[in-house]
């Protein structure tokens, strides 16, 4: 590894910590509590900024901003913090802010996650790892998105809402509730309207393993009781894993009601 390489016409802090490898286009701006860790590059005209930690083999694409200042008018310019994990693509004009001393005051993103042309992550969410987050979605503050999610373009999750593992949420689609794993939201209002069943088969389940998942939503879509009912008796007797994951998902603490199956 070779030591960063910075072009002459970017403004760096002198206090940012620069690993080996980093690359530094021209006309960038970093902050100095930045750390970028190996191989991270930083393409022209983008800015990282506030107390942010790049993970290595991060790519950061023309004016992006990332670590800037939360989107919250409680926000008194306390020290919070944003950490993005490794190999992650953070495409043109995307925004990821810091968190808030009211929401924990850290944001955080996993590894390998696509963040594409104008989307956002709000303040104190958590991405978890292999997110596709399409152009000009957005991200609330206090959301958790789960791994393996996939967020159509334009679509809004609303702040506090959890999208669980899996989930594949429709272009123009809002999101006011929490998302089961594995589930299909469309719509503009954002409705449950099925399994991501080809999310299930490129993880490689089988046959019978998607037929168990089936099977748990056609259970959480009708029975006696209520919704949270229904998924107490899935956790008692769990077919798989993944049916496990969603009674799991639904009855535990949540600040948003759930999209229920139609």
């Amino acid at each position: 590894m070779t030591g960063p390489l910075i072009h002459p016409s970017s403004v760096i802090d002198p206090s940012a910590v620069l690993a080996d490898g980093v690359r530094i286009g021209p006309f960038c701006v970093v902050g100095p509590e930045v750390t970028l860790h190996e191989g991270v590059e930083i393409k022209s005209h983008a800015v990282v900024t506030g107390w942010t930690e790049i993970g290595a083999g991060t790519v950061i694409f023309p004016h992006a901003t990332v670590g800037e200042v939360p989107q919250d008018l409680k926000y008194r310019g306390e020290r919070t913090r944003l950490i993005v994990g490794q190999r992650n693509r953070i495409r043109e004009g995307a925004t990821l802010n810091l968190g808030t001393e009211g929401g924990g005051g850290v944001t955080r993103v996993g590894d390998d996650n696509l963040f594409m042309a104008g989307s956002h992550v709000g303040h104190d969410s958590t991405v978890g790892n292999r997110v596709v987050v399409a152009n000009c979605a957005a991200i609330a503050g206090h959301c958790q998105i789960g791994d393996d999610a996939i967020l159509g373009g334009l679509c809004g999750i609303h702040q506090w809402v959890r999208v669980g593992r899996g989930a594949i949420i429709g272009a123009l689609a809002m999101v006011t509730n929490d998302v089961m794993p594995y589930g299909l939201v469309q719509g503009p209002r954002g409705e449950l309207d099925g399994l991501n069943l080809v999310g299930l088969k490129r993880r490689g389940l089988d046959r019978a393993a998607i037929a168990a998942v089936r099977q748990a939503y056609d259970a959480l879509a009708q029975g006696e009781g209520s919704f949270l009912d229904r998924a107490r008796r899935l956790a008692e007797a769990p077919a798989t894993a993944e049916v496990a994951e969603m009674a799991a998902f639904i009855l535990s603490a949540s600040d948003r009601s759930f999209l229920t199956p139609k």
